[in-house]
């Protein structure tokens, strides 16, 4: 079974298997924001066994009229605050946002594939 990923409207596929070896770029980095909508936000809760208060509290910050989950700083990156550097995974994969989910094919990446391939190792040409 093939770890390349295609989607319709790319002009790059995605190599999953680059996951595994990447150093989580995309959890990692630059500052950013990680939307979670309400549907979101009620399934990290429960995943983590948490009131939607608590983890609202805890883990997430309003941006404008969204929230996002909150950052930590490391050496000089930032990284999401479920990104477990001692797995180099993320301890809420089975409930991940869709934002992460749907990486890297993001709209925004569809003119700017140069600036994807920097940021992941992943991404091959179709």
């Amino acid at each position: 079974m093939s770890n390349i990923i295609k989607k319709d409207d790319y002009s790059y596929s995605f190599d999953a298997s680059a996951c595994s070896a990447c150093q989580a770029r995309c959890c990692t980095g630059e500052s950013g924001y990680i939307h979670v909508n309400a549907a979101e936000i009620e399934s990290i809760s429960d995943f983590l066994g948490l009131s939607i208060n608590d983890f609202t509290q805890n883990y997430l910050f309003k941006n404008g009229y969204k929230y996002s989950i909150k950052e930590r700083k490391f050496n000089d990156s930032h990284e999401c605050e479920f990104y477990d550097r001692t797995s180099n995974g993320c301890a809420i994969y089975e409930v991940r946002p869709t934002q992460c989910r749907t990486f890297p094919f993001w709209d925004y990446f569809k003119t700017r594939v140069d600036e994807l391939k920097l940021e992941c190792p992943g991404v091959v040409d179709v």
